[in-house]
C-alpha cells in the first residue's frame, strides 16, 4: 500500500466554527495568525486538537503572515501597527505553539506560507487578481523572498526547528515560479511543497493556467503530467502527491461577503468527505505513478474530519 501521511485541517475555520473566533479584514488583518498576537492560548488549543487527531504533519499558524499584515494590526503596545522590527517574537510563538500542540514526538512541523493574494484585502487567493505592484513574477519573487527572510531574521535557528515549508493555495503560475526562485535564493534547504487552487471546472488555476503548466492540480491531470516528465527525464524521482481539499459540503467562500455560501444543486456524491478523499488516494496509487501521499484538509475540515480521514487508511 502507498505510504500515506496525514496533514492537519482548516485552522481558521476551526477557530471560527469550534472556538467562536471571529475574523474580519479591519480588526484582524492577519486572520488566524492574529491569535499569535491576541490569544496564543486559544490558538494552541485549536492546534492541539489536530495533534490529538493523530496528524503526521502540523502546519504553523503563519499562512497569512506578512509585513503588511502586521503593519495593519493595531494593539495597545503598537497603536499604529506592529513594525517589522517587532515581528520576530510572534513568528517564534507560531513555531513554539505548533511544537507544543504535538501529541506524538514523530509529528513533523511545516511552516505554512500562503500566496500574496491571501494577504490582500479582501483576500484574492481564489481569484489571483493581484494589485499592480504584485502582478508579475519578479515582484512576487521579491515579496516571497522578503517574507522568507522575516523568518530567518526572527530568531537564529527558527527555520531549522521546522521540517518542511508549505507554500499553499497559489492561484497563479508566475507565483509558482516566483516561490521556487525565492526559496532557492533564501538559502532554505528544507523540503517544501507547493499547493495550488483549483476551483474551476475546466481544470485550470484562477489565472487560466493549465494543469500541465504547473504540474499540479486535479489528480488525473497531475498523474498524466508526472508520467510525461518522468518519461522525458525532467525529474529524477517520483514526487509525493499532496492533497488537502476543503472539507465542505458544497459551500464556497464568497470573498466579498466573507461568508461560506451553499451552491444550488448540492453535491452529486453524498459519501462522507473522508471516504471520497481516501478513494482518490487509492485510485492514484493504483495507477502507479505515486507511492507517497500527504493527505489532509483545508477550509472547513475540522480535527474530527482529519481523525476520520486517518482511520480510513488504518483500515486499508
Amino acid at each position: 500500500m502507498a505510504h500515506v501521511q496525514i496533514l492537519d485541517g482548516g485552522l481558521g475555520t476551526s477557530l471560527n466554527d469550534i472556538y467562536n473566533i471571529k475574523f474580519d479584514s479591519t480588526t484582524t488583518p492577519l486572520w488566524a495568525s492574529h491569535l499569535l498576537v491576541s490569544d496564543p492560548a486559544t490558538l494552541q488549543a485549536c492546534q492541539h486538537d489536530f495533534g490529538v487527531a493523530g496528524v503526521d504533519i502540523l502546519l504553523t499558524a503563519t499562512y497569512q503572515v506578512s509585513a503588511e499584515g502586521f503593519a495593519r494590526t493595531r494593539t495597545a503596545q503598537y497603536p499604529d501597527g506592529i513594525p517589522r522590527s517587532a515581528v520576530g517574537p510572534f513568528l517564534k510563538t507560531a513555531v513554539d505553539i505548533a511544537e507544543r500542540a504535538k501529541v506524538r514526538d514523530s509529528t513533523s512541523i511545516a511552516l505554512s506560507l500562503g500566496p500574496y493574494g491571501a494577504c490582500m484585502i479582501p483576500g484574492q487567493e481564489y481569484s489571483g487578481a493581484y494589485d499592480a505592484g504584485h502582478d508579475d513574477e519578479e515582484s512576487l519573487y521579491r515579496w516571497h523572498l522578503n517574507r522568507l527572510r522575516m523568518f530567518a531574521e526572527a530568531d537564529e535557528g527558527l527555520v531549522s526547528r521546522v521540517q518542511y515549508v508549505a507554500f499553499e493555495t497559489l492561484p497563479r503560475v508566475d507565483e509558482v515560479r516566483a516561490v521556487r526562485r525565492a526559496i532557492r535564493d533564501s538559502g532554505t534547504e528544507l523540503p517544501f511543497w507547493i499547493s495550488c487552487v483549483f476551483p474551476r471546472d475546466d481544470e485550470a488555476l484562477p489565472d487560466g493556467s493549465s494543469v500541465a503548466e504547473v504540474l499540479s492540480g486535479l489528480v488525473d491531470a497531475f498523474d498524466r503530467a508526472v508520467a510525461e516528465v518522468i518519461e522525458a527525464r525532467q525529474i529524477d524521482a517520483v514526487p509525493c502527491l499532496v492533497l488537502y481539499p476543503d472539507g465542505t459540503n458544497g459551500e464556497v467562500y464568497n470573498t466579498a461577503t466573507q461568508i461560506w455560501e451553499k451552491l444550488d444543486g448540492g453535491l452529486a456524491d453524498k459519501r462522507p468527505w473522508e471516504v471520497q478523499l481516501a478513494q482518490v488516494v487509492g485510485e492514484a496509487y493504483e495507477k502507479g505513478h505515486f507511492t507517497s501521499f500527504l493527505v489532509g484538509g483545508c477550509c472547513k475540515a475540522s480535527h474530527f474530519d482529519i481523525q476520520k480521514l486517518g482511520q480510513q487508511f488504518k483500515t486499508k
